[in-house]
């Protein structure tokens, strides 16, 4: 278990080669060097890098600088482009990145099935790919779906040297328990199957800042969490790591609210710079953001899953201006605060509803505008007018001004649709200039530990560490080391007194 074990290992001449790695303990820097080393040795092909988020592309893309013999993707990229040569045997349309994202959630898992499958009962496919990427470097492999999982091993299979990289610790998706335990069979047999299997144990991302003793700590929470044991905050927690009480006084769970006193130690870490404040759930990072007053921004990451069904009901609804104007609505209250059924979705949808035809004065009759837009082009384009004229409005109109958007990016892009012929052309060349604009958080943000993920920073605060963000089950201590993992100088978290996590000690 040594830097020098698992250089050795990558570069062996077996064709399977799995690595266990820690986040900051080096994992990227391996795969990155073996990937410039191996495509100077393969001859004809590509060295092909699949990871599962386009953040990890953003890293290795500025890491490996032999971009002509180094192919880097997302393996859902990967497996579209497959799917979209065999389309009609796989019964997809030409465009299968753009079908599946009109599909929500199933819509890649539909595919990886599909692909997969054809993989399995189509040998040639596999040779081809092999002979196309003989070395293939899997990143963060423990978020592989049992599909995703096929198609590599299947290239494998057909000839291709697979290198793999992941830690069970970091599996963090919202998968049902007969899931998760099936992701983890899965990864035990695949450590089985290796011709070499290592292990990555350095915490070489807080070396690098002198903050060993930071990174030390948070290896060794890992190792008691991944044990079934817990964090000991009462003793042996290093100088970077401050723990904070404070018990939410909302009663709401969209809320959150401290006394004056116990908020004043979390205002002064939160003054930290660069600085990620996590949270387990959307509803907290929502609430945290009029906590802090608005000063912190949310970071909205790659995805957009608000605008994306936004998107799809446009295009299910295209000509329908009411059924439009409702998922509109759906869709602002998402990506902002203060705009509200109550306040304005309701009496907005009536008006579209009857046709905006009464006659109505003051906010009423500015609904009415804002109607129109939709209603006279009951498609992308009169949403995108709506949304536009609404943005102006916040800024220019007192009854509007208590609308605050908390996803602006995701707001802005929503406007953009309107440039283009069609909602799925906008939607795609969105998503295609959002991939290569490698978008980071600013300098202070608020984001959800999924979001967070494979980033890091200076400053990390996660807050509220209570049962029901960080309950002791798999996938909740998992969440927990993915969470104070992120720090690389300061970790603050802050416990209540009512309700600590159970994998806490206090």
């Amino acid at each position: 278990m040594s830097d020098e074990s698992v250089a050795a290992a990558l570069r062996s001449p077996v064709r399977l080669v799995v690595i266990e790695a820690p986040g900051g303990c080096g994992k990227t820097f391996q795969a990155c060097e073996y990937a410039s080393d191996a495509a100077g040795t393969i001859g004809t092909g590509r060295v092909l890098v699949l990871a599962h988020t386009h953040a990890a592309v953003d890293v290795f893309s500025s890491r490996i600088a032999d971009r002509r013999r180094v192919e880097i993707r997302t393996i859902d990229s990967l497996i579209a482009q497959i799917g979209s040569a065999y389309c009609h045997t796989l019964g997809l349309p030409s465009d299968v990145a753009e079908w599946a994202r009109q599909q929500g959630n199933r819509g890649y898992k539909q595919v990886a099935e599909r692909v997969a499958h054809l993989l399995s009962t189509s040998p040639m496919v596999s040779t081809a790919l092999a002979r196309r990427y003989p070395v293939v470097i899997c990143d963060e492999h423990q978020d592989a779906s049992a599909d995703q999982h096929a198609v590599v091993m299947a290239v494998h299979s057909a000839g291709a040297s697979l290198r793999v990289f992941g830690d069970p610790m970091q599996h963090i998706g919202k998968a049902s328990k007969a899931v998760r335990d099936a992701d983890v069979k899965r990864w035990d047999d695949l450590k089985a199957q290796a011709d070499l299997l290592d292990e990555l144990d350095y915490p070489h991302r807080w070396e690098k800042v002198g903050t060993e003793k930071l990174g030390e700590w948070i290896l060794k929470a890992r190792k008691s969490l991944k044990e079934g044991g817990k964090i000991d905050l009462r003793s042996g927690v290093p100088s970077e790591v401050s723990v904070i009480y404070a018990d939410n006084q909302a009663k709401a769970h969209d809320r959150y609210i401290l006394t004056s006193a116990t908020r004043r130690p979390i205002d002064g870490a939160a003054r930290s710079s660069p600085l990620l404040v996590l949270s387990a759930h959307n509803d907290t990072v929502r609430a945290l953001r009029p906590f802090f007053n608005r000063a912190i921004p949310v970071w909205e990451g790659h995805t957009r899953d608000a605008l994306t069904a936004l998107t799809n009901a446009i295009e299910t609804c295209r000509g329908d201006g009411v059924a439009i104007a409702r998922a509109t609505v759906t869709f602002v209250e998402e990506i902002t605060v203060g705009f509200t059924r109550t306040n304005y979705g309701n009496m907005f949808l009536d008006e579209v509803a009857n046709g905006c035809r009464a006659k109505r004065r003051k906010k009423p009759a500015v609904l009415q505008e804002l109607g129109r837009l939709i209603l006279a082009e009951p498609d992308h384009r009169g949403v995108s007018k709506m949304l536009a004229r609404l943005a102006n409005l916040v800024q220019t109109d007192d009854a509007f001004g208590n609308i605050k958007f908390d996803h602006p990016r995701e707001f802005r892009e929503a406007v953009l649709l309107g440039e283009f012929e069609t909602c799925s052309e906008g939607m795609t060349e969105i998503s295609r200039r959002r991939t290569y604009a490698h978008p980071m958080p600013p300098q202070r943000a608020l984001s959800t530990v999924h979001k967070a993920k494979g980033l890091e920073t200076d400053h990390v605060l996660v807050m509220p560490c209570d049962g029901q963000h960080f309950p002791d089950s798999p996938a909740g201590r998992c969440l927990l080391y993915v969470a104070i993992s992120r720090a690389t100088h300061s970790l603050t978290l802050v416990v209540p007194r009512s309700n600590p996590s159970p994998l806490v000690v206090t």
